[in-house]
């Protein structure tokens, strides 16, 4: 069975490691965000692709949640003896995963080229594809001024209030053949349970109307009023939403017809369906590396008429 799950760098990431772990080498394909890309001394750093990629590999740091496990961090040392100010924390094994990305770029390789040339060399049998090859960046507009991805999340751990959050060149950034490929080839198409706005919503601005709405199952990133990872509950607030995730299957209406709540959640099924949705009620929460969420949505297909609110 073929899987693409798009996702971001956290929820849909670990998500995609439990689908690599029941599928046949080969079936996994990701596609992430590439909105959050930026350039940090030179390097383009690619943080959602490469989160995907070190979870794949078995080589993602849980514990920092970025970058790559067991990472020093002399080089960024030996910047900041030289002047510079590294909030932008980058390992050296990390680091080397930047400059073989940029290298190879600056050799005429397209975006996508490069993510499957790292996954080759990490080892790693699925296939990771950004969104677009083209430049796609997210610039928050807060009352400290217009912040790149970074800079908001990383440098001002989101202290400016935020009004509204804009993608600078999406409306320019095609589908790759790849990504095309994989969304007509899927028997299943899986939107992670990452930040709706930030992660998925670029995805969906370059990707949706090549999504097989009828092959499609959104999973909720919000779990008893709580986000599974990051802000998402604050960031929909700030932007007007109801942070629940019958606002977040509103979102997605039109790209899928299947959605999971958690358990916990389960009183919302209903509210759910009656968006047009084939309601599904299971675990959501990842305590075992995403397999159990992954086997659930390999048991059900939205293809498949719904026989009761449990997967």
């Amino acid at each position: 069975m073929k899987v693409v799950v798009l996702a971001g760098g956290t929820g849909g990431a670990m998500l995609a490691s439990g689908f690599q772990s029941m599928l046949p080498a080969g079936d996994l394909t990701v596609i992430a965000n590439t909105a959050d890309d930026d350039e940090f001394w030179g390097l383009l750093v690619s943080p959602d692709v490469d989160a995907v990629i070190y979870r794949l590999a078995g080589a993602f740091n849980d514990e920092a949640g970025y970058g790559v496990k067991a990472d020093t961090f002399h080089t960024l040392e030996a910047l900041q003896r030289l002047g510079e100010e590294p909030w932008f924390r980058i390992g050296d094994k990390d680091f080397a995963t930047h400059l073989v990305r940029t290298e190879l770029l600056g050799r005429g390789g397209r975006l996508t080229e490069m993510a499957l040339e790292l996954c080759r060399r990490f080892g790693v049998e699925a296939s990771v594809l950004p969104m677009t090859d083209e430049r796609v960046r997210t610039r928050f507009d807060t009352d400290g001024g217009v912040l790149s991805f970074q800079e908001y999340f990383v440098r001002d751990r989101l202290a400016p209030a935020l009004r509204r959050i804009d993608f600078e060149g999406i409306d320019s950034a095609k589908p790759t053949p790849e990504a095309l490929a994989a969304l007509a080839d899927a028997d299943i198409v899986v939107i992670g349970p990452s930040n709706p706005l930030i992660s998925i919503a670029p995805i969906l601005r370059v990707l949706g109307s090549e999504v097989p709405r009828d092959r499609t199952v959104a999973i909720s990133p919000i779990v008893g009023g709580v986000a599974l990872k990051g802000p998402t509950v604050a960031m929909m607030r700030a932007m007007g939403f109801e942070a629940s995730p019958v606002a977040v299957a509103h979102m997605y209406a039109g790209v899928a017809s299947a959605f999971v709540v958690d358990r916990r959640d389960a009183e919302l099924a209903p509210a759910v369906e009656a968006l047009g949705y084939r309601p599904i009620v299971s675990d959501i929460v990842m305590t075992d590396g995403g397999r159990g969420l992954a086997a659930a949505i390999l048991a059900m297909s939205p293809l498949r008429s719904a026989s009761g609110g449990d997967a």
